[in-house]
């Protein structure tokens, strides 16, 4: 299957769908966990600024970006809000889900359109409590988002704007195929916690 997308200086060309293999996660999976999993995935959309979940909201799907990229924010009561996170083809959104919880305490909005797969959390609970090897590569997963956060924390604190900056653009570079990113100054500035 194939898709026609709009590029700057309207020039149309064709791209293929992605596989489910595109992203890291789905792609380390053992085959017999792949057969149980990948007929379930649907492939979706991710435009630029969409909102995949809110704070607070019940979690029906878990997300597996494979072309875009999408920001955890954490959202404060008068409405601003920081980026804690960045989540791209490495990844998946909505662990809370396997790690006991049906909501979380974030606002996942996408940074970088393209597309991904998403599945329904029973699907995955019920895998992950087979405790097997998705279980352990999940959970590997986290320690490493947890680790980016904590580097986020680091840096929010204690580095200029100009060099959040930076960081960013190389997490964000660092999780696409290609160097174009395509982002508005409003998105930027409140990935970063800033006016515009």
């Amino acid at each position: 299957m194939r898709y026609r997308t709009q590029m700057p200086h309207k020039t149309d060309i064709e791209l293929p769908l992605p596989k489910p293999e595109q992203n890291g996660l789905l792609s380390a999976l053992p085959a017999p966990v792949r057969e149980r999993i990948f007929p379930h995935l649907e492939l979706v959309q991710m435009p630029l600024g969409d909102i995949l979940y809110e704070s607070g909201n019940h979690l029906n799907h878990v997300y597996f970006p494979a072309t875009s990229i999408v920001s955890l924010l954490y959202v404060m009561e008068d409405g601003s809000s920081a980026e804690i996170a960045v989540v791209g083809k490495e990844g998946i959104l909505g662990i809370a889900l396997f790690m006991g919880g049906e909501t979380t305490p974030s606002r996942a909005i996408v940074q970088s359109a393209g597309y991904g797969f998403r599945l329904k959390s029973q699907r995955l609970k019920d895998e992950f409590n087979r405790a097997g090897p998705l279980m352990h590569l999940f959970l590997r997963y986290t320690q490493a988002l947890i680790t980016q956060m904590s580097q986020t924390a680091v840096c929010n604190r204690h580095h200029s704007v100009h060099q959040q900056l930076c960081r960013w653009l190389l997490m964000s570079l660092d999780r696409l195929s290609t160097n174009n990113l395509i982002m508005t100054q409003e998105l930027i500035a409140n990935m970063l916690g800033v006016r515009r």
